[in-house]
C-alpha cells in the first residue's frame, strides 16, 4: 500500500535510494557485483541534480530517474515490489507526456510483466547488454 504520493527528490534522498538498489543487487542472483553502497550514493547524488528524479515514501521506499531529453527511465527501484510504489512513480512520470522509454534486463521478467501491464511494449533487444554483459530489452509507452 502506498503511504505517500511521489515527489521530486532532493540530494538528501540519495542514500536511501542507493540502499534500495544495493539491496536489489544483493537479492538478484543473475546480477553479480556492482557498485558499493558508497559508490551508488555518490552516483545517485549526482543523478538527482541532472535528471527528473522522483521518490516515494517517508522514509523513501522507491525512486524513478528520468532522462528528460529522451524521455527515458534510467532507473525504477522499489523496496517492496507489488506495493503500488512503482506504479505511482510511473504514473507521475507519464503525466503530461505522450512517450516514455526504458531498458530492462532480459532476465528481469517480473519487471517486464509490470511494464507490459502499464502499457509498455518491447521494441528492441541487445543480447550483449549495455555495459554489464546482461542482455537487455528496450520498451516504449505511448499515450
Amino acid at each position: 500500500m502506498i503511504d505517500a504520493a511521489p515527489r521530486l527528490a532532493t540530494k538528501a534522498d540519495a542514500s536511501a535510494c542507493a540502499q534500495i538498489v544495493r539491496d536489489w543487487l544483493d537479492a538478484t542472483p543473475w546480477m553479480t557485483g556492482g557498485p558499493s553502497l558508497e559508490e551508488l550514493t555518490e552516483m545517485l547524488t549526482q543523478s538527482i541534480g541532472m535528471r527528473e528524479f522522483w521518490v516515494i515514501g517517508e522514509p523513501v521506499t522507491g525512486y524513478l530517474a528520468l532522462e528528460r531529453e529522451i524521455s527515458q527511465i534510467n532507473g525504477l527501484y522499489t523496496a517492496h515490489p507489488g506495493s503500488g510504489d512503482g506504479k505511482a512513480l510511473l504514473d507521475a512520470v507519464k503525466q503530461d507526456r505522450d512517450f516514455v522509454q526504458l531498458w530492462t534486463h532480459a532476465p528481469n521478467e517480473a519487471a517486464q510483466r509490470f511494464y507490459a501491464r502499464e502499457g509498455f511494449v518491447e521494441v528492441e533487444r541487445k543480447e550483449e547488454g549495455r555495459g554489464d554483459g546482461v542482455p537487455e530489452l528496450r520498451m516504449e509507452w505511448r499515450a
